[in-house]
């Protein structure tokens, strides 16, 4: 059976996910209480892969028990940690384990991170992370021709950044993720609707790839600077950090501004993807203040 998300995209529907990240321990019971909080109001959760090049637990663990606490994951896989037969592995695994989501990425550079001795492998990139699920889609094993008990039935997207600064670097790749096999695009966080609209009429429509307009929330001024400072590609304007610095409630200030978005991009995009780091449990005031509501399949 195919995958909620899946269903939602293909039906053309609005579309929500949200993501967690894993502890940094062993302990999951955190992340699974922020999880908990998305139940009814997103379509699938987002479960990270080594995010930032910090050190958490495997996303697969977390997405299997996701799917135990009765929530969709996506599983998100880096190609920055793995060889292929690792990442081959993951993939058969996580078809096992009932996962049925899977965004393929490239990985944040290690220089992100907080080990400056880890070294990357970068054997798969997105492109051909893709091509490795659709290849396993198809029932192909690399070396003997078929894989023994069938394909698999992994639903593949991939992320973007409606704010490349190449234009024509960001058309070609996505051009390329297209023909790999990605079904849909999550986009890194959205700060100008110009942007997007242009990222989806000109590059994603003509693919047929729906889009899933990125939404963070900003906790204060001091996170949005520091996002700006640490986080690969993110660009927040002055103007909302100005906003957040003279609220006299930063947080609410910032539940604020993510509702805006979520109405605004709504109506380019076919839905938002939340991203809000240890502020999950904020996600369903964000969504109510934005008058949205997970459509009923």
């Amino acid at each position: 059976m195919n995958s909620a998300l899946q269903r939602s995209l293909e039906a053309g529907s609005l579309t929500l996910t949200a993501e967690v990240m894993p502890p940094r321990g062993g302990d999951p019971s955190e992340t699974l209480a922020m999880a908990e909080c998305l139940r009814g109001r997103v379509h699938a959760i987002n479960v990270t892969d080594g995010s930032r090049a910090v050190m958490r637990m495997c996303s697969l663990a977390v997405c299997r028990l996701l799917i135990d606490a009765g929530l969709e994951p996506v599983l998100q896989v880096a190609g920055r940690d793995r060889n292929r037969i690792g990442l081959q592995a993951d993939l058969l695994g996580a078809h096992a384990l009932g996962i049925r989501n899977v965004l393929c990425l490239t990985g944040d550079p290690v220089r992100a991170g907080d080990q400056s001795s880890v070294r990357s492998v970068h054997e798969l990139e997105s492109v051909r992370l893709l091509q490795q699920v659709s290849a396993f889609n198809r029932g192909e094993d690399p070396v003997k021709d078929r894989l023994a008990d069938g394909p698999t039935n992994l639903f593949a997207g991939t992320a973007a950044d409606p704010h490349c600064a190449s234009w024509s670097g960001l058309s070609r790749r996505l051009t390329r993720k297209r023909e790999a096999g990605a079904r849909f695009v999550q986009t890194q966080m959205v700060m100008d609707p110009r942007s997007l609209e242009r990222f989806c009429r000109d590059l994603a429509d003509p693919l047929e790839l729906p889009v899933l307009a990125g939404v963070f929330l900003l906790k204060s001024a001091r996170n949005a600077r520091f996002i700006n400072r640490v986080v690969p590609g993110a660009c927040i304007p002055n103007h909302l950090i100005d906003r957040l610095d003279q609220a006299d409630d930063p947080m609410d200030e910032g539940i604020a501004i993510a509702a805006e978005q979520v109405r605004q991009f709504s109506g380019i995009a076919q839905g938002v993807h939340l991203m809000a780091v240890k502020a999950e449990q904020r996600i369903p005031e964000v969504l109510d203040r934005a008058g949205v509501s997970l459509p009923v399949l």
